[in-house]
């Protein structure tokens, strides 16, 4: 019994009533585990035969106090029983969790003064309302453990960093590879302070789990990846070999796009270690994603030498050889990936549920690697459901699937080609495509230069221009099996085709041509912006242009449903800076108090006064603070056909165009056309038409159809700008085409690009489109630039 005058080490709470020896027990294991009084090697299933998470216990707790509140309701009542005598308490207006730091010294003293003192109910609430919003990193699909999770993430929120890490270890106790744990014990380290050396390497090393078991995530290092860097650099004056920082370093590099630095780190930590696993697995990772497959293989390779049964580095080496057309292999390393089933109760890797798609579609692209690109349809022969599976990331799970046939012995991988061994107007031709490619890549942190993705997409722009031409000229093209007059979508089908053979990860698909039943359901592309502590810095730019769109909105909103309110309205949202000013505006009104949505619009040059819907908005707030704001496009079959009409009175009137252009010079006529072909992506890009890679599709086709004009788009991409947003937050087509030839530096086009040869009769094959991806052209090209 602690002395009066003094605090207990203890927690110090009002419990009402008498309570049982077993309730007693259970309040104080949650009360023990929170303050991190249980040693490490006493785990909560030694004190009962039935586990009791710590958020159960907290429930109970509540539930206990409601029930045997005194019937006045007017605070607590005295103690009795053995609870009351070990550890009584002052009752204080209401009930508190009351943590106490360890070296407790008498009242009065500021070391004694509490460090937690959160209402019970509060935690719950909170709990319950980010969980249920799975506003936090990683949430699953198990509703009890989101809101265990909850739990500890409005600790971190509210600076109790201890008891998050503490309450973070419970749970992974039960479930080791947790990731939502893993990572949020890794947060709560780093907020601690990564100037203790102890605290940074602890954060790094949960970080480090989570890139392992969630490699597709670059929202890892994404947020605030500056500060992180000088973080890490930070931990590194401290300990000059501490690996896991260069390690860490280099992932904070590639996920800002920083090649080079990102590449001198992975050294350095390889120099300390040249067996260091996970940053040969990054590493390698890094090399795919930038184009460099051969050196990329190379690092798999030595990662599996170290650890046979790393997923990650299988998988990732049977795609690379699958991405330069050595299918043998590349299936042999996908095989052994789909061989390591998950134990009974573990969770799929990423991995594991990836593989199998990959392996269908690689035999597919086998089956047709000398097949005509001309003869074949890969979104008419893929059967739906697969397509639909596989664009959604579900797990493979298709009824009555049959499986592409294997590998056929008389075709042959994919040989290496040498760029000597190309005729030297080919050789321009690819020197041309690397240039005009690396014109589409973004400037904007989280986007990595992928030379592979250059050419493919120079190339794509190169064949869409020649296209074109052949168009305005009345000549047919032989697309999918049937000569004909090209259609708007046999022009971005040219770019669909070049963008799918260059990372076959990735499925590039066109969304109306899934299975009904999906499209009658809306398949949406969705970006989280802002998820709970998480933002997405690819976007950041346009924050404060969304922003300004919402502020509108919400005044429109006010004034048609809340006028008596409306001066209210406008005098808090000046005061609105950032999103997150937003949340106290939502209570202004009660259909709003708990977020809200809104379209964009998107007028129509076909039907003047009429509008589509474009980007879906969405803000949700919580009582701590977390805010979940995001942009969606959904794709419905209504709402496709009335694109698909808009596009397709634009390509009507661009041919019509075009065909008077090739017989003119008239500037006005080349200024028009311009204007037309800027119109036409301004819709497809608010469509958004495909599962993946519509932006740089899309502005290959810019591209390419501005030197069918006569023009050469010679300007990068600004810092900052990505063209899919630029569209998609334009007021109009016109606004958009301003914005978008004030930094394209158009030009006229040099004669050179029409004595260069066809593009789809060099590369009739996918075999042929392969080679000339994996052509190394950096000594000849770097000398023409």
């Amino acid at each position: 019994m602690a002395p009066a005058g003094s605090c207990c080490c203890c927690c110090c709470c009002c419990w009402g009533g008498a309570v049982s020896a077993a309730g007693a027990a259970q309040r104080l294991l949650v009360l023990l585990l929170l303050m991190g009084a249980l040693p490490a090697e006493l785990h909560p299933r030694a004190l009962a035969t039935e586990y009791y998470s710590p958020l159960a216990l907290l429930k109970q707790e509540l539930q206990h106090r409601q029930q045997e509140a005194p019937a006045g309701g007017g605070g607590c009542s005295t103690q009795s029983g053995d609870w009351g005598e070990q550890y009584p308490a002052e009752c204080g207006e209401s009930s508190f969790l009351n943590f106490h730091d360890p070296d407790c010294k008498p009242k009065g003293s500021s070391v004694c003064d509490s460090v937690l003192s959160l209402n019970t109910e509060k935690i719950l609430n909170q709990a319950k309302s980010v969980a249920e919003q799975k506003r936090f990193p990683f949430a699953t699909d198990n509703d009890s453990t989101n809101e265990e999770l909850a739990l500890a993430y409005v600790l971190i929120g509210s600076g109790l960093y201890d008891e998050a890490i503490r309450h973070f270890s419970t749970m992974l106790q039960e479930e080791p590879d947790l990731v939502s744990a893993i990572y949020g014990r890794g947060i709560a380290y780093g907020k601690k302070g990564l100037h203790d050396i102890k605290n940074a390497e602890l954060a790094l090393f949960e970080l480090s789990r989570v890139i392992t078991l969630e490699p597709d995530h670059p929202e890892v290092f994404e947020q605030r990846a500056e500060e992180a860097i000088e973080s890490f650099k930070e931990a590194l004056k401290q300990k000059v070999d501490f690996i896991d920082a260069y390690k860490s370093l280099g992932q904070a590099y590639r996920e800002l796009g920083n090649f080079e630095a990102a590449t001198e780190s992975f050294q350095k930590a390889l120099l300390l270690n040249q067996n260091h696993v996970q940053t040969l697995q990054l590493r390698g990772m890094m090399l795919y994603h930038h184009g460099s497959l051969q050196e990329a293989i190379k690092n798999f390779k030595r990662c599996l030498q170290l650890e046979p049964y790393n997923e990650v580095c299988q998988y990732m080496k049977g795609l690379s050889h699958v991405a330069m057309g050595q299918f043998y292999e590349g299936i042999k390393a996908q095989t052994k990936v789909m061989l390591n089933d998950p134990l009974p109760g573990q969770k799929a890797s990423p991995e594991y549920l990836k593989v199998k798609y990959l392996r269908e579609y690689s035999r597919y692209l086998h089956s047709h690697l000398d097949t005509p690109l001309t003869e074949y349809n890969i979104d008419v022969d893929l059967p739906g459901s697969f397509k639909d599976h596989w664009a959604k990331n579900l797990p493979f799970l298709i009824e009555d699937y049959e499986e592409q046939p294997g590998l056929q012995p008389h075709i042959k991988d994919v040989l290496h080609q040498n760029l000597e061994g190309y005729k030297p107007e080919v050789q321009e031709l690819i020197c041309t495509a690397d240039r005009l490619g690396s014109l589409m890549q973004y400037e904007t942190p989280g986007f990595l230069p992928n030379t592979r993705i250059h050419r493919a997409m120079g190339l794509a722009a190169l064949e869409v221009m020649q296209a074109v031409q052949r168009t305005w000229t009345n000549s047919k093209v032989r697309m999918n099996g049937k000569t004909r007059l090209m259609q708007w979508r046999d022009m971005f089908d040219i770019a669909v085709k070049w963008r799918r053979i260059a990372d076959p990860d990735q499925p590039v698909l066109w969304l109306d041509q899934m299975p009904a039943r999906s499209l009658s359901r809306g398949f949406n592309n969705h970006i989280n912006l802002i998820r709970g502590q998480v933002i997405n810095m690819r976007y950041l730019e346009y924050f404060e242009k969304i922003l300004h769109f919402i502020k509108d909105r919400i005044l429109v909103y006010h004034g048609a449903n809340n006028p008596k309110g409306l001066l209210d309205v406008r005098e808090a949202l000046e005061k609105v800076h950032k999103v997150e000013d937003l949340l106290p505006i939502m209570k202004f009104n009660t259909k709003t108090k708990d977020g809200f949505t809104v379209n964009t619009k998107v007028p129509s040059l076909r039907d003047p006064g009429k509008e589509y819907d474009g980007l879906t908005i969405t803000i949700t707030g919580d009582k701590v603070g977390n805010i979940l704001f995001s942009v969606e496009t959904q794709t419905t079959e209504e709402r496709t056909q009335l694109y698909h009409a808009e596009i397709d009175a634009l390509y009507k009137d661009l041919t019509a165009k075009g065909k008077v252009l090739i017989l003119s010079s008239e500037f006005g006529e080349a200024d028009a056309v311009c204007n037309l072909i800027l119109s036409l992506v301004y819709y497809f890009y608010n469509l958004m038409p495909l599962s993946r890679g519509s932006s740089v599709i899309a502005y290959s086709v810019i591209v390419g159809a501005m030197m069918a004009s006569g023009k050469e788009v010679a300007g990068k991409i600004p810092k900052g700008k990505l063209v899919d947003f630029e569209a998609m937050t334009a007021p109009g087509s016109e606004a958009f085409s301003k914005i978008a030839k004030s930094w394209m530096n158009l030009k006229s086009i040099s004669p050179s690009y029409k004595m260069l040869p066809s593009v789809s009769e060099t590369f009739p094959t996918l075999r042929s489109m392969i080679e000339v991806l994996n052509t190394d052209s950096s000594p000849r090209c770097l000398k023409k630039l």
